[in-house]
């Protein structure tokens, strides 16, 4: 929910998910370069975790519906939760951060009301009604569009982020939960940027006892209370991670927080944000029923994390099955991750007009890149726009995009491209309904 990414309290949904445009990290081993490539396996990597339950809820849909959105080559891998399979990096990390919040409150304490319940085998498939109406999404809200969120209908979607249950589990009652699980969105192509990512989301609600102890008496003072205990919390639970590194907070916005904030930490001679957080807002608090209960609640990107702590330069590479990259993390710790291929990309444009003369045009960037990935998987690295402009006399719009083809565990032939690039540009013509040039 707070994410940036490819990631939920980092991103992304953050503040470019919730108000403007998705930024990328400005981090070394965590951007759009053309610097050493790693293979990726277009093929669906295995799982020790049954898909069987995912699989019969999604069967239960009707997936050829025109109000479906959701592609083949997404649908297949729900299920597979890569934070459940031991030692990936993902699980890796999710391990922690469960273990920091549970020994951070329970140092001298056994009493299990102050340990953080764990969730980490919700179905992804939620209910509009969890996934924007309970967190205070606006109707109108960019991220509730098809171009954003893959629907089933019009009622039902792929998760796009771990707060989606935050709601479920007020109402039951629990006060401390920790939430992990892959979560959906249609999302640009490149190194950062994956249309399916894990997120971890942390709630906390404290009792009026609770703050009457702390001497948090008016609401201003619990207020107060609330917004140290996290921050305190969160800074820790960093410092465990990356060790002793620099920190600093910023002022965020969202909808589900308020105040909201950013973490943003020094690290390899670089600011980067990896968290987003705040005081759960009170209308969410009085809808499930708890008053003006205060508490707080952080989100943050298993891959944003993973990336920087293990140096992976390419998300698409916690999906490959290649024993080069998992035998490096067999150890379940912290390591830094060892490039194993080089191998050229293999560059081709695409320009078309996106619209016919003196009509609106309603071509989406992200369904040009979901045709790309139907067609070549995670052979395809990235897709950029270079060239854009407007017909003077006609006002059609043409776009030029470059889509760059690498495996990590072989060169790609020129022919194969070939047939993979002619491919795309009949499927962009079938399903865009654009112009090629």
């Amino acid at each position: 929910m707070f994410t940036s990414i490819p990631i939920r309290y980092s991103k992304k949904i953050s503040k470019q998910y919730y108000s403007k445009k998705l930024k990328i990290l400005p981090l070394s081993c965590f951007h759009n370069s053309n610097g050493c490539c790693y293979s990726f396996s277009s093929s669906t990597p295995s799982s020790t975790t049954s898909t069987t339950s995912s699989n019969i809820a999604l069967n239960k849909y009707d997936l050829s519906s025109p109000k479906c959105n959701i592609p083949e080559s997404i649908s297949s891998r729900i299920g597979t939760n890569l934070h459940l399979q031991p030692n990936h990096p993902l699980h890796t990390i999710k391990t922690k951060i469960e273990s920091y919040w549970n020994t951070h409150h329970n140092n001298n304490n056994d009493d299990t009301n102050k340990t953080f319940v764990t969730r980490d085998d919700y179905d992804p498939i939620v209910s509009t009604q969890y996934n924007f109406d309970s967190l205070l999404i606006p109707k109108d809200h960019v991220s509730r569009s098809k171009s954003d969120t893959y629907y089933i209908n019009d009622e039902t979607v792929l998760r796009t982020h771990t707060s989606a249950h935050q709601t479920m589990l007020l109402k039951e009652g629990i006060d401390r939960f920790l939430i992990t699980g892959d979560v959906y969105r249609r999302d640009e192509i490149d190194s950062s940027h994956y249309p399916i990512f894990h997120q971890m989301e942390g709630v906390k609600m404290f009792s009026e006892e609770e703050l009457n102890e702390a001497g948090a008496m008016t609401q201003l003072d619990q207020l107060h209370y609330v917004e140290k205990d996290l921050k305190d919390g969160l800074e820790g639970m960093v410092r465990s991670l990356f060790g002793d590194v620099e920190m600093r907070w910023g002022i965020d916005y969202f909808p589900f927080t308020e105040p909201s904030f950013e973490l943003e930490i020094y690290f390899n001679n670089e600011w980067l944000e990896v968290l987003g957080c705040g005081v759960v807002h009170q209308d969410i608090v009085k809808a499930v029923g708890r008053g003006d209960q205060k508490g707080w609640a952080f989100g943050l990107g298993l891959e944003r994390l993973a990336m920087i702590l293990f140096s992976i330069p390419d998300i698409r590479l916690f999906w490959t099955q290649d024993e080069r990259f998992h035998r490096q993390f067999q150890s379940g710790e912290i390591v830094t991750f060892e490039p194993y291929s080089k191998y050229p990309p293999c560059l081709k444009d695409i320009s078309f007009w996106t619209n016919v003369d003196g009509v609106k045009s309603t071509f989406h960037v992200n369904d040009l890149n979901e045709v790309i990935r139907d067609i070549a998987g995670d052979l395809v690295e990235q897709v950029q726009l270079i060239d854009e402009f407007v017909h003077p006399k006609t006002g059609r719009t043409s776009n030029c995009f470059r889509i760059s083809y690498r495996s990590m565990d072989r060169s790609l032939t020129n022919e194969e491209i070939d047939n993979l690039q002619e491919e795309v540009r009949r499927e962009v013509v079938n399903r865009l309904r654009v112009d090629l040039r």
